[in-house]
């Protein structure tokens, strides 16, 4: 994995101004845009002593591929606040809420669970490193800088790595269509993970059989399955709903 990455749009590149301006090797924009979300951003920069500097919108585009980038790219060295998960484990608390991302391979979607994982304060996010998508500029730009602020972790073996948060007192529940039990009838207060796999695809088998519940989004409609980013979104925000009120 490279040590250097590129931040694309708005969202991304503030939060990486607000949180770490001093990763930003070079800010690029796109001088044609003059509107005051323009203007926010390169005056951010300023104060942060980061000196941007205007290019044509297809430089831009090359940096990033596909990605869109709204005018602005940040060339930045990666974070270091992507914790071991011994760290992670050695701290653990009765608040502790960990999101496990099995199988996740579309970066988009990626990001859009980072991006839940952030706003649902969760601890850290664990993610094979091989079976998933990597931090790209799609990834980074779908997170809207939450990467910035959570801890994620990649591991060589999610299965076995569960085992290791299991050991610590932390109960894992895994999403699954075909549970018996759908996720409001259960206790999930006390330090948690949920395990969540793509979309069409859910748990693979090893992780699913490592769980200690399986628990179902009960779903009113045709549709049979939900983004993963929507899921996590569900399963996380009833976990602090329960307990911010301490009932299930």
């Amino acid at each position: 994995m490279s040590q250097r990455t590129a931040l694309a749009g708005f969202h991304a590149v503030t939060a990486r101004l607000r949180n770490a301006p001093q990763t930003i090797e070079s800010l690029y924009y796109d001088p044609g845009r003059r509107d005051a979300r323009m203007r926010q951003l390169l005056e951010r920069a300023e104060q942060a002593a980061v000196r941007p500097i205007p290019v044509e919108p297809e430089r831009l585009q090359a940096m990033v591929g596909p990605t869109r980038h709204q005018g602005v790219v940040a060339l930045c060295a990666r974070l270091e606040n992507a914790h071991s998960l011994q760290q992670v484990l050695e701290k653990i608390s009765p608040d502790s809420l960990l999101l496990l991302l099995d199988g996740i391979t579309d970066p988009r979607n990626l990001g859009a669970c980072l991006r839940t994982a952030e706003a649902a304060a969760v601890t850290a996010v664990v993610l094979p490193r091989d079976r998933s998508a990597s931090l790209s500029s799609a990834a980074l730009r779908a997170a809207s800088g939450a990467v910035e602020s959570v801890a994620v972790i990649p591991v060589v073996n999610l299965a076995r790595s569960i085992d290791e948060i299991k050991e610590t007192g932390v109960r894992v529940v895994g999403a699954d269509h075909a549970a018996p039990r759908d996720l409001y009838a259960i206790d999930l207060r006390g330090p948690l993970a949920w395990a969540l796999g793509a979309e069409g695809h859910g748990l693979r088998r090893l992780t699913r059989e490592r769980c200690d519940e399986l628990a179902r989004i009960p779903l009113a409609g045709q549709v049979e399955s939900l983004n993963v980013s929507v899921a996590a979104g569900i399963c996380l925000f009833e976990t602090r709903r329960q307990r911010s009120t301490n009932a299930p």
